[in-house]
């Protein structure tokens, strides 16, 4: 009631032992926290918070207009109201590496379980166009070691993201991995990678744990859990998902009313009032003032 009972230390270590357990961590998009909510009731293992969808919620596209504030508000409002960890997208750091010290440890102030960090050049843009550019290794390097350094709980995780693969080639994006891992990194997501064989390539060539990005209408094969479970993938998260479905569903749902001037024939696909105020909790905030919980549905 009010905000997880977990403190973000406890989801933290919850993290940690995830990428330690040989399970895979199955982290959905929440564009939410009513969506974190709900991502917790299904038994996932952790909550993702994408960069592009928290562009897209803001009416923006994911080329870099987002600043820290924003991203770290998203992130406290999603964290707060889940047990669950949370890994939310950090894009570049937003910056010099003294900028990205002072995002690592702004969203840990915020009860974040852990970010990633990319390599791409600002303007960055969605890991699954064309004609992305990255920056030297050794610059990714310096802005992964000033996120090591600036972490004050040890449990938080830094993930570093290449987006490589597309314009350097595999072998390029395995050796700034290994790189990436030698600096600090905790995690490793390698963006856009399009098989089973590259994941594999992945797991023999780095030491450290890895990311899966499932993303739909890109660059890499849906795979499933069981699959990527197979190949030693540690993390997968669903980025975008939970926002293509809601936006599918109220595309179709307004197009509903425009031509038949009413919801009614709709209500079979909407989720109930008496769901919704049980996800929320609504009893539970009548343990403290009877006058909120004083109906019935």
């Amino acid at each position: 009631m009010l905000h997880a009972l977990a403190t973000p230390q406890e989801k933290r270590r919850r993290f940690r032992a995830g990428l330690e357990s040989g399970r895979l961590q199955r982290l959905p998009g929440a564009f939410s926290p009513l969506v974190a909510m709900q991502i917790e009731t299904l038994d996932f293992e952790g909550v993702y918070i994408s960069g592009a969808v928290l562009s897209a919620d803001l009416g923006l596209p994911d080329i870099g207009l987002t600043t820290l504030t924003e991203v770290a508000q998203r992130g406290h409002q999603i964290a707060r109201v889940t047990n669950l960890p949370a890994l939310i997208d950090a894009d570049t750091g937003f910056g010099e590496p003294m900028n990205a010290a002072r995002t690592i440890q702004v969203l840990e102030e915020v009860g974040l379980a852990g970010c990633h960090l990319e390599d791409q050049v600002n303007p960055k843009r969605c890991g699954h166009l064309d004609n992305k550019a990255v920056v030297p290794t050794a610059e990714m390097v310096r802005r992964i070691k000033a996120a090591v350094l600036a972490r004050r709980d040890p449990d938080f995780v830094i993930c570093a993201r290449t987006d490589a693969r597309a314009g350097e080639g595999l072998e390029s994006a395995i050796a700034r991995a290994q790189a990436y891992a030698d600096a600090g990194a905790d995690l490793i997501f390698a963006e856009a990678l399009a098989d089973e064989r590259e994941f594999e390539a992945f797991r023999r060539a780095v030491s450290v744990p890895l990311l899966a990005n499932m993303t739909e209408f890109g660059k890499s094969k849906l795979l499933s859990a069981a699959t990527l479970q197979d190949l030693g993938i540690n993390v997968v998260i669903y980025p975008v998902t939970t926002l293509r479905l809601a936006m599918g569903a109220v595309a179709g749902g307004l197009a509903t009313i425009q031509d038949e001037g009413t919801q009614e024939s709709l209500l079979e696909r909407m989720q109930h009032r008496r769901d919704l105020y049980a996800l929320l909790g609504y009893e539970d905030y009548g343990v403290f003032d009877k006058n909120v919980f004083n109906f019935k549905l």
